[in-house]
């Protein structure tokens, strides 16, 4: 079992919440949108969300791979899974060929307890509401995200802590 620590920073001065003493405004709701969007991609991935936190300007998560479960899914829950969060991938299922449906499966399968899929789906949700919001364009994160794996209990520990 892999488990990561994964950091996701703001840009240009930008608030994932709290209170912005400058504009006086409150982005105390936007926690409740990273609430949301991880109960909904804990429910679709192999990725188990071990640890969470939500800062001013930045994001917090320990995560755990389970590619076991991934693997063991069957076809059906595997599509119904990523059908949650990619319903136009899953649309034209029945129009495929075998060949093509058995590839694209191979595809779902990996991407459902990949790291990176995990996290592109929770900063790229929460930044264009974001910038929404705030009536602009262009980055909300400083970069992708960062990671650390945590390799031993004490690790483990140090980081939830």
């Amino acid at each position: 079992m892999f488990y990561y620590h994964c950091i996701t920073r703001c840009v240009r001065r930008a608030f994932l919440c709290g209170e912005d003493v400058v504009s006086g405004k409150n982005f105390d709701h936007r926690k409740q949108w990273v609430v949301n969007k991880l109960r909904q991609l804990s429910r679709a991935f192999c990725i188990d969300i071990c640890a969470y936190a939500v800062m001013s300007n930045h994001l917090h998560l320990v995560l755990r791979i389970d590619e076991e479960k991934a693997e063991s899914l069957s076809d059906e829950a595997l599509l119904k899974r990523y059908s949650s969060l990619f319903p136009r991938s899953v649309a034209k299922w029945k129009e495929l060929s075998t060949a093509r449906q058995k590839k694209r499966l191979e595809v779902f399968r990996e991407r459902i307890s990949s790291l990176s899929w995990f996290m592109r789906c929770l900063n790229e949700s929460i930044a264009r509401r974001a910038n929404k919001e705030d009536r602009c364009t262009g980055r909300f994160w400083e970069g992708r995200f960062r990671s650390q794996a945590l390799l031993d209990e004490a690790a483990l520990l140090t980081c939830m802590a």
